[in-house]
């Protein structure tokens, strides 16, 4: 159960989140659909939220990087829910099994090109290390990317950080589950 209270679809009269409502909050999605249903507590704070997923799918920025960023985002944050829908959109774009499933352990997997190595080094130090990047992991990126095309990565994977943080925090979709750390003897 969400932290927020769910705005029912009669209270609505935002015609662009009642769009949403009849699209994507319903279970049939694969997830319950409460992220659309807390959002809509403010309405200027949910139009801001669809506004930047309309960013990335109209960007120059190649796909698969960004959904590595995203869903590396969603794994090191902790957030089921973010992780769990970035392994589909990759699997949309056909990015072969073996490298979604070495997203944890993205270090010691020989599956990535250096590019990929280098988005998913540069994503932990986005979310990990709070904007501290290597110059190395850097550099790699220059070689293959333009100016543009890294903002895009850096905004789209710290977007997606802030939406993984705040389903954990408000308990939402797929993060509505208990602290995972809790003391041994206490369950």
């Amino acid at each position: 159960m969400p932290r927020l209270r769910e705005v029912p679809r009669a209270e609505v009269t935002d015609e662009r989140i009642l769009f949403f409502y009849d699209r994507l909050a319903d279970p049939g999605t694969g997830t319950p659909g409460d992220w659309w249903t807390v959002f809509a507590q403010s309405p200027d704070v949910f139009r801001h939220a669809v506004r930047g997923f309309a960013l990335y799918r109209d960007a120059a920025l190649d796909p698969v990087l960004r959904e590595l960023g995203q869903c590396r985002a969603g794994w090191a944050r902790g957030s089921r829910f973010v992780f769990s829908q970035h392994c589909k959109q990759m699997r949309e774009l056909n990015v072969p099994e073996e490298k979604i499933a070495a997203i944890p352990h993205w270090q010691t997997a020989d599956c990535y090109s250096s590019l990929e190595r280098a988005v998913l080094a540069y994503t932990d130090a986005l979310v990990l290390d709070g904007g501290r990047v290597a110059d190395g992991v850097f550099d790699v990126l220059r070689e293959h990317l333009t100016d543009p095309e890294i903002l895009l990565l850096t905004y789209i994977t710290c977007m997606y950080e802030m939406h993984a943080t705040i389903a954990k925090a408000l308990r939402l979709e797929l993060d509505d589950r208990p602290e995972p750390v809790t003391e041994a003897g206490e369950d």
